[in-house]
C-alpha cells in the first residue's frame, strides 16, 4: 500500500518537513477554506499541489471534496452544488489528482465527546462516551424527543452526570461534541446545531440513502469520464445520532450504494476504525466483498469500552495495533486484493492507505495539534502497520 498523511493545509501545525521524517510517501488534503458545495479553482488547487510538491511529497488523495448539507438534503442551490461538484471533479483530473474521498453524514463529520481522554501509558486518546452524549443531547442541546431515543438506564445515568457538572464542563463537552462538525476551520453553537438538524425532520435512512444515489449518478459519469476514483467514507459512529439517519454503517450498506450506480469510479473509503466500533464488522470479509472498488484506506484501531445501548457503545481510540480491529488479517487481505489487481493489469494496483488518528504521545502533548492528528501518535502507527505489511511481504 502507498503510504500517505493527513496534512490540513497551511494551518496544520504539523509542517511538510517533519511529514516527510516519518517515511510517508504522499499527502492527503483538501482546501477547507472553501465553503461546501462551492468550486475548485484550478489556481486554488495548483497553490495547494505547489506547496506539497515544494515539501518533498505528492497530494495523492484529496480529503475531502465536501457534499453539502443542500446535497444531501436535496434543498435550497443544491443543484448548483452538484455543477460545481462536477467541474470541481473535472479540474482536479486536470490536476493529475485521481483518488477523491467524501463522506454522506448528515451535519455531522465524526463525534467524540473527549477529545484528550487520559490513557494508562500517559498519552492521550479521543473518545466516544455514550453517556456523556445521550447527556449532551438531552439535557445541553435539549433536542426534541431525544429522551425516547435512549434506555430509561441511560438518560437516568445522564441526568446523575449533568448534574455533577459545573457550567464550565458543560462547555467542555459541547465543544468536544461539535468540534466534528463539517469544515477544519469552523465551529458552530447549539442553535446552529439545531437549525440543521430541522432540516433533516422529514428525512429518513430510505430518503437520505435516495438522496445519496442521486448524488452518485450525478457525479459518477464525470468521474469515470476523467478518470477519478470516488471513495465514500463510512459513518464515524456507525450508528444514528441526534435522530439523524446513517446510511453507510455497514458491508450491507456499501454493497447496495456501490450496486446502485455499479461503476468502477463509484468506491469505498475501507475506515477500520469507524466501522470497527460494529462488535459485527468483519474487515476481511468487506475487503473479500467489496475489494475491486477500495480505493482509499484508514488504517486505525477503536475499543469498545464503557457503556452501551442496543447497537450504539462508548469506544476510544487505541493504538493501531491494540483495539478491536484484527489489523494484521486486514492488511493481509488488502494486500492480497493488491496482488490481485497487479496481476490483472490494473493501474491503481497500489491502494493509498494513511494511519488514521492515534494517540497524543510525548512531545505531542506540548503542541497544538488538530484533534486526533498529532505527529509522534501517528508515528508510531505508521510504524506499526509499515511493520505489519513489511512481514507479511
Amino acid at each position: 500500500m502507498r503510504q500517505t498523511w493527513r496534512w490540513f493545509g497551511p494551518a496544520d501545525e504539523i509542517r511538510l518537513s517533519e511529514i516527510r521524517q516519518t517515511g510517508a510517501e504522499g499527502i492527503v488534503s483538501a482546501l477547507h477554506h472553501i465553503p461546501s458545495g462551492a468550486l475548485w479553482q484550478i489556481e486554488e488547487i495548483r497553490a495547494r499541489q505547489d506547496l506539497i510538491e515544494a515539501g518533498g511529497l505528492t497530494w495523492d488523495v484529496v480529503e475531502s471534496l465536501p457534499v453539502s448539507e443542500a446535497i444531501k438534503t436535496q434543498s435550497g442551490p443544491w443543484r448548483a452544488h452538484l455543477d460545481s461538484y462536477r467541474q470541481s471533479l473535472r479540474t482536479l483530473a486536470a490536476c493529475g489528482i485521481e483518488t477523491v474521498c467524501y463522506n454522506f453524514m448528515p451535519v455531522l463529520d465524526w463525534t467524540r465527546t473527549d477529545l484528550t481522554a487520559q490513557q494508562p501509558p500517559g498519552g492521550h486518546a479521543m473518545r466516544f462516551d455514550l453517556v456523556d452524549f445521550a447527556l449532551f443531547d438531552c439535557f445541553l442541546l435539549a433536542r426534541d424527543g431525544a429522551g425516547q431515543d435512549y434506555s430509561a438506564a441511560l438518560v437516568e445515568e445522564a441526568a446523575a452526570r449533568h448534574a455533577d457538572m459545573d457550567d464550565a464542563e458543560r462547555m467542555a463537552l459541547a465543544s468536544n461534541v461539535v468540534a466534528g462538525l463539517p469544515g477544519a476551520n469552523e465551529r458552530w453553537t447549539l442553535e446552529d446545531v439545531r437549525d440543521q438538524l430541522g432540516a433533516y425532520a422529514d428525512i429518513d435512512a430510505d430518503r437520505l440513502r435516495a438522496n445519496l444515489i442521486d448524488f452518485l449518478s450525478e457525479v459518477v459519469p464525470v468521474a469515470e469520464e476523467v478518470g477519478i476514483r470516488l471513495c465514500c467514507h463510512p459513518d464515524d459512529p456507525p450508528f444514528p445520532l441526534l435522530g439523524l439517519p446513517r446510511v453507510m454503517s455497514s458491508l450491507d450498506d456499501y454493497r447496495q450504494v456501490l450496486g446502485a450506480v455499479d461503476s468502477p469510479a463509484n468506491g469505498a473509503t475501507l475506515c477500520t476504525g469507524s466501522l470497527g466500533v460494529a462488535p459485527e464488522f468483519d474487515p476481511v470479509a468487506f475487503v473479500e466483498a467489496l475489494g475491486p472498488r477500495i480505493h482509499f484506506v484508514h488504517l486505525r484501531n477503536t475499543k469498545r469500552d464503557g457503556a452501551s445501548d442496543g447497537a450504539r457503545h462508548s469506544f476510544h481510540e487505541s493504538p493501531h495495533l491494540e483495539g478491536d480491529t484484527d489489523m494484521v488479517a486486514t492488511i493481509r487481505a488488502l494486500m492480497a486484493e493488491e496482488a490481485r489487481r497487479k496481476s490483472q493489469g490494473r493501474t491503481d494496483a497500489q491502494i493509498p492507505m494513511r494511519p488514521d488518528h492515534g494517540q497524543a504521545l510525548l512531545s505531542d502533548l506540548e503542541r497544538p495539534m488538530m484533534p486526533g492528528y498529532p505527529l509522534v501518535g501517528r508515528l508510531r502507527g505508521l510504524a506499526e502497520l509499515r511493520g505489519v505489511m513489511a512481514a507479511l511481504a
